[in-house]
């Protein structure tokens, strides 16, 4: 089904100005820039001290790996966790777990301890990291679809609870088109937005650790990241009022989500008796994870190849530079690979699209899996340069649209998961290609880690075609599940 975009006369498009005049923005944009700046520094970190002090990539590599591995595992959980009881609640003791767990791994590295014990300390590390970025998101949906509720509790059930993007509100404070009948059309530029903040957060991090720990100390990387953490996710988690509401109660029941959309969507509307909560008397079933939604599923494994890009090619760019004796141009040559991705993500909030999303994104990260299949071959700074550019350039579009497609697949209730479960994929496929590269840098050269990114992208791309079906919002009206205990059908609306 082609999607286009309908303009009246005299109608703008809502930009990024409409997006950022958004009443409350502001409050959480800019702790929240500050607090998700030391995920962008973490791994390079703990790669350049590790390699250090045991001068081995492969082993640098394992380490970030296990720092990866369990963010991956443990991000979910906490958006989960904060979907259900607040961002704040979740997010306080997280950030202090994870200053003290950086600062034990930092002294032990520092310390020549056993290898057992730097895997001991980067578990809870990376367990612990806090998932600024993707409560960021749910923020900018929850404002923009009216479902803020600061600490306050909301029934899922009920019409506060199941206020979501899809324009159950007809308060949409951004701009123009919001509103009972279809999406807020800033949700997309939000996702850009996001996307592009990501990656500003991609060029400085990377550059920031790698003078640090180059140019003051090898662990003032580590240092600084657990500082940033600490002062960035204390102030983000004091801004209350732009919370989404606390969802205490079921709006997306585990007999909902088998469709490719989630049920939840319409759930206390006049005359949704057949929706997923159910007004019998009988308590409503334990939420259902994000994951449940299979088209959640296939973004993850598309994420997934999306973070091997990343660890790839930060551990192969920092291979490259030593070979060729500039080791000091790694920061540059990362920025220039994360500055194409912001540009592209720019440009990306600011098209007026006409695709449907499920179908841009397999076309972006068709593009994407081929702009990486060159790394391996060229072997100057300039063309590694701009080859890099040209990725970057190519992530952004798929990072974006993915994002976005998460709106129309999840409901609100399950939405910081959802983004979380994306987040920890990113981390996840990051942390195995920083192992998968190290090793082969070691081995064979820098050359030999440049085909991480390709194996990973062309895989996940394979996987994305043959499901793509699933990545398809359903149609009004469509039945897409069955409510609890399968009794009745719960159309989307």
């Amino acid at each position: 089904m082609a999607a286009t975009v309908t303009k009246s006369s005299g109608e703008r498009r809502p930009g990024y100005g409409s997006l950022l005049r958004t009443p409350g923005a502001w409050t959480f944009l800019l702790p929240g820039f500050a607090a998700r700046q030391p995920f962008a520094m973490l791994t390079l970190s703990i790669v350049l001290l590790v390699e250090h002090t045991t001068g081995s990539y492969g082993t640098a590599g394992a380490v970030a790996a296990a720092t990866g591995v369990s963010m991956a595992l443990f991000a979910p959980q906490s958006g989960r966790l904060a979907d259900r009881w607040g961002q704040a609640a979740v997010l306080v003791p997280g950030v202090l777990l994870h200053t003290a767990a950086v600062a034990l791994l930092t002294a032990l590295a520092l310390l020549d301890a056993p290898l057992w014990a730097l895997f001991a300390a980067a578990v809870p590390a990376g367990a612990s990291v806090p998932q600024v970025g993707p409560m960021v998101r749910a923020r900018w949906a929850a404002l923009l679809s009216g479902d803020t509720g600061g600490s306050g509790d909301s029934d899922a059930s009920g019409a506060s609870g199941a206020t979501d993007a899809s324009g159950a509100s007809d308060a949409v404070h951004g701009g123009p088109g919001g509103g009972r009948g279809g999406p807020s059309p800033l949700l997309a530029t939000a996702a850009a937005f996001e996307s592009v903040t990501d990656e500003l957060t991609f060029v400085i991090g990377p550059v920031l650790a790698t003078a640090l720990c180059i140019g003051v100390h090898p662990a003032a990387g580590l240092v600084a990241e657990g500082a940033l953490t600490f002062l960035g996710g204390l102030l983000f988690a004091a801004q209350r009022r732009t919370q989404p509401s606390v969802q205490h109660a079921a709006g997306f029941s585990r007999g909902a989500a088998g469709g490719s959309t989630a049920a939840g969507h319409g759930a206390g509307k006049a005359g949704g008796s057949s929706g997923p909560a159910v007004r019998s008397g009988r308590r409503a079933e334990r939420p259902a994870s994000a994951l449940s939604v299979p088209g959640v599923r296939v973004l993850a494994v598309l994420f997934l190849g999306i973070g091997s890009v990343f660890g790839g090619m930060q551990v192969s760019l920092t291979a490259f530079t030593e070979e060729i004796g500039h080791p000091g141009l790694n920061g540059a040559l990362y920025g220039v690979f994360a500055g194409g991705n912001m540009l592209a993500g720019a440009v990306s909030g600011a098209v007026a699209w006409r695709r449907p999303a499920h179908r841009r994104l397999l076309i972006a990260y068709t593009a994407l899996a081929l702009a990486t299949s060159p790394l391996w071959a060229v072997d100057s700074a300039v063309a590694v340069g701009a080859l890099g550019l040209l990725v970057g350039l190519c992530i952004a579009p798929a990072l974006v649209t993915g994002y976005t497609l998460v709106e129309s697949l999840v409901p609100a209730t399950a939405r910081t998961e959802a983004f979380t479960w994306l987040t920890g994929a990113v981390a996840l496929g990051q942390a195995l290609a920083v192992t998968a590269s190290g090793r082969l840098a070691d081995g064979f050269g820098a050359h030999a880690g440049f085909t991480v990114p390709l194996a990973g992208t062309g895989l996940a791309l394979l996987v994305a075609v043959a499901l793509r079906t699933r990545l398809e919002p359903a149609l009004p009206g469509r039945v897409v599940a069955r409510g609890v205990d399968h009794r009745r059908a719960a159309a989307v609306d």
